[in-house]
């Protein structure tokens, strides 16, 4: 039998047709004018996914480098900081910060549990002289969507900046930089934006700008200032991987062609999809909010969990991610992120009933599909 690859992961995501033909065209010289135009081209489109007047600059990173520019482009060793560890990326902001002398307050969750404004509210008043507060619009090792639009509204009071990691949530969820109060947004190529790993995306607040005239923690590469004043001509300060410009091009138009409410509604509709077939045989989410990006599923007693996403991804090759670190074995992730559609989902569906039925859980078979294909058939324009 011809067995083909279903990528159902959180990142990287499937990349549509359009962007992955113009890989393959012959690669043009950064230093034009004609590069220039597709590169400004692609800066409007950030701009309108992040949702912000404010310039957008392109890394040639993963989104870890986005994270680690804002840290050190607005931060000096001793400053103290808040950072909100829900799961494996919230811990990530800690660890950048440590690794430049910062003194890190780190708020411990329990994966899938939430963070209130209230609760962050609290946080500052107890601790004065915070100078930033890192949050994860969307933690994708527990599925969980935070609150920044309430941390907007708290820290926006004080003289903190809020910073967030937008990677894998941008694009599939409302997060307005602008609205919200977001002093810096990051955000990666391979998740919502549809194309392969390689380029991070960063906008900094006025508020954020001020501190970076500030700053002294040390940078080279990831100089934002270096950044701003390339971007005034047009260009970057280091080569940019162009092919991967020219790919987000031709997601970016088909994001624009599709309208970011739409597209919220879309990864609402996969979302809903996803835990309806879940729920309908018996299994529970670890989330207590979960998002719109990738499900985390507990796996069911008696059930080898490790052995549930290699089966999945060696039998059936559909590629589900695994659970990370306390979670290892104990969760499982279905993305519906990004180029995906409603017949992915019944897919991943499908492969995970086959699995589960091979290990030993009992359930109604094709019960998932059912629950699935009703919340499709409602929403289906």
């Amino acid at each position: 039998m011809i067995k083909k690859y279903y990528l159902l992961s959180p990142g990287p995501t499937p990349v549509p047709e359009q962007a992955l033909s113009v890989a393959a065209e012959p690669i043009i010289h950064h230093r034009t004018p004609e590069f220039s135009a597709i590169f400004m081209e692609v800066i409007e489109g950030l701009k309108y996914v992040f949702e912000t007047k404010e310039d957008v600059f392109i890394l040639t990173s993963s989104g870890s480098g986005a994270m680690e520019t804002a840290v050190i482009n607005t931060l000096n060793a001793g400053d103290k900081v808040i950072t909100i560890n829900g799961g494996k990326f919230g811990e990530r902001w800690g660890k950048i910060c440590r690794a430049y002398g910062i003194e890190v307050k780190e708020i411990m969750l329990e994966w899938g549990d939430l963070f209130t404004k209230e609760q962050l509210a609290d946080e500052l008043k107890s601790n004065p002289g915070i100078k930033a507060v890192f949050a994860t619009l969307s933690e994708t090792s527990s599925g969980t969507v935070y609150d920044i639009q309430g941390y907007g509204e708290v820290v926006a009071q004080t003289e903190a900046i809020l910073a967030v990691d937008g990677i894998s949530g941008l694009g599939a969820t409302p997060c307005p930089m602008d609205d919200w109060k977001v002093d810096i947004m990051t955000a990666g190529s391979q998740k919502s934006f549809m194309i392969p790993p390689g380029l991070a995306y960063i906008a900094f607040s006025p508020k954020a700008w001020n501190l970076v005239e500030k700053s002294t923690l040390p940078k080279f590469y990831f100089d934002a200032k270096a950044y701003k004043k390339n971007l005034e001509k047009k260009t970057t300060p280091w080569t940019p991987a162009v092919s991967l410009i020219i790919q987000q091009k031709k997601s970016l138009d088909i994001i624009r062609s599709i309208g970011l409410e739409k597209l919220f509604e879309h990864h609402r509709i996969l979302g809903d999809t996803t835990r309806a077939g879940a729920k309908a045989i018996g299994l529970e989410l670890l989330s207590k909010n979960p998002g719109n990006i990738l499900t985390a599923i507990k796996v069911p007693a008696g059930i080898d969990g490790v052995k549930l996403v290699k089966t999945m991804q060696g039998k059936y090759m559909a590629y589900i991610a695994g659970g990370q670190d306390p979670y290892k074995g104990k969760i499982f992730r279905i993305a519906h992120l990004g180029y995906m559609g409603g017949f992915d989902i019944i897919t991943a569906l499908s492969a995970l009933e086959m699995t589960l039925s091979e290990l030993g859980y009992e359930f109604e078979h094709g019960g998932s599909l059912k629950a699935a294909e009703a919340v499709l058939k409602e929403n289906w324009e």
